[in-house]
């Protein structure tokens, strides 16, 4: 009887841990299935799928969360095609109205019902052997519970190693984090459409937008790095990307020394978040960079956070108010329930009383995320502390970078006219004005005007 009971306890804990498969999204037996590229690296084939490109490279990753850095430029034609029709593909799947997108389903839920009920089964037929120990009867129920496990233990392995083609652990997670509904992310988007618009797969959720808030920008500014917000094309293959299956880092990706250049989080108005350090390690709110609403233009002249957008709960309430590029949710100073904000971990989140990680957004340091704490990819072109996530948006400047403007604070920025904005700024008693457009084919001017009154005029076509 002891050894019954010993089986029963290895099925239970086999119903829990069969689903598990760590790594990335593909493993050996997907290989047959990825793209084999025209290339070698290092001498060894280059086999993988498309995962995102940009800036003349394209980065593919193989079995086991293996990444692929290759030039597009020394790419063979064929290579070149597969990737032209990878970003097609995802073009197109954005361009559709969210409501069109897949709604997956997880094979999960038959594993867990066959492990469910089979196991009650067992568990019954192991008690009535134990009540009837010394008959007959008691060897009959035993001796079936047995076999019964052997033959579940068996389907459960059978099934949790056989490829899925619905909805797989795409993160490579252990099956310990609930897969986010897709609803659930698109509600919290909601409320910001249509300027902003959502689409999903069985990986990602995607966000697409232009780059610009629904609230002003740039008041308050006192350190400012003379940029100005521009649109920007976070649209198909450029758009933000969500994991929908979250997977607990090992070691959490500390953001004091990480994750300085790019965005670590997607507001739900579509506005990106950035580290709350700058990429010279400062904290950019105390040092007088960001706005009345917690963001700023960064060399690419693209607005985004980097402190949390705690406004966003006026019309958010208790939704979240942004989702980490790890695929956790982002709250405001509540929980998602109501109640007030819990203790937070070194992350900048918790697990309260739905079972769910999530981070919360706060008005002292680190803000919003103060490491990683689900799995994230890294773009292998940086470095600590510039390193990135990927897939991420990337911004499209129109002219070069400019320098920090000494005592300058801006006052005001308004909108005359349709793609017509004028940012005034103050030194000492003295104003200062920029003055840009564009026209319908994307050419910007801007007309500058510092505080001795001289006026210069810039051009630069997109």
């Amino acid at each position: 009887m002891k050894y019954s009971i010993q089986l029963f306890l290895i099925l239970l804990f086999a119903g829990q841990v069969a689903f598990a498969h760590p790594g990335g999204h593909y493993r050996q037996a997907d290989l047959s299935s990825l793209h084999h590229w025209k290339i070698e690296k290092n001498g060894q084939p280059v086999i993988g799928n498309y995962m995102v490109s940009n800036s003349g490279f394209v980065i593919a990753e193989g079995i086991n969360g293996q990444m692929w850095k290759l030039k597009i430029s020394e790419l063979a034609t064929e290579d070149k095609k597969y990737v032209d029709s990878e970003v097609g593909r995802i073009n197109e799947m954005n361009s559709k109205s969210n409501y069109n997108a897949v709604v997956e389903k997880s094979p999960i839920d038959k594993m867990q019902l066959l492990w469910f009920l089979s196991t009650l089964l067992c568990g019954i037929g192991l008690l009535l052997g134990a009540y009837k120990k010394w008959s007959a009867d008691g060897y009959a129920y035993r001796k079936y519970a047995m076999a019964l496990s052997s033959v579940v233990m068996l389907l459960i392995s059978l099934e949790a190693c056989k490829k899925s083609n619905v909805v797989p652990n795409v993160i490579g997670g252990d099956g310990t984090i609930p897969r986010t509904s897709t609803s659930f992310i698109d509600s919290a988007f909601t409320p910001y459409k249509p300027a902003i618009s959502t689409s999903w797969d069985t990986a990602y959720f995607h966000v697409s937008g232009g780059g610009y808030p629904q609230h002003n920008m740039m008041i308050g500014i006192t350190n400012w790095q003379q940029q100005v917000p521009i649109p920007q094309t976070y649209t198909g293959a450029n758009s933000w990307s969500i994991p929908l299956q979250p997977v607990y880092a090992t070691t959490p990706l500390s953001t004091r020394t990480n994750l300085m250049r790019g965005a670590v989080a997607i507001a739900v108005n579509g506005i990106p978040i950035f580290n709350a350090l700058n990429n010279r390690g400062e904290d950019s709110y105390l040092i007088g960079e960001l706005d009345q609403w917690g963001g700023h233009c960064g060399k690419g002249d693209d607005y985004h956070y980097h402190a949390a957008p705690m406004h966003l709960s006026g019309t958010s309430g208790l939704m979240p108010i942004a989702f980490a590029l790890d695929g956790f949710a982002v709250y405001g100073t509540n929980e998602p329930d109501g109640s007030s904000m819990q203790t937070l971990d070194s992350c900048h989140g918790h697990i309260y009383n739905n079972g769910v990680y999530h981070y919360h957004g706060t008005a002292t340091y680190p803000y919003v995320v103060g490491a990683m704490k689900g799995k994230v990819i890294l773009d292998p072109t940086t470095t600590a502390p510039e390193n990135q996530i990927i897939p991420q948006a990337f911004a499209h400047p129109v002219r070069p970078a400019t320098s920090p403007l000494r005592g300058a604070a801006i006052t005001a920025f308004t909108s005359p006219s349709a793609n017509h904005y004028l940012l005034t700024y103050k030194i000492g008693t003295k104003y200062g004005y920029v003055e840009y457009s564009w026209n319908a084919t994307n050419l910007y001017t801007y007309k500058l005007t510092d505080t001795a009154g001289v006026v210069s005029t810039q051009t630069y076509q997109r």
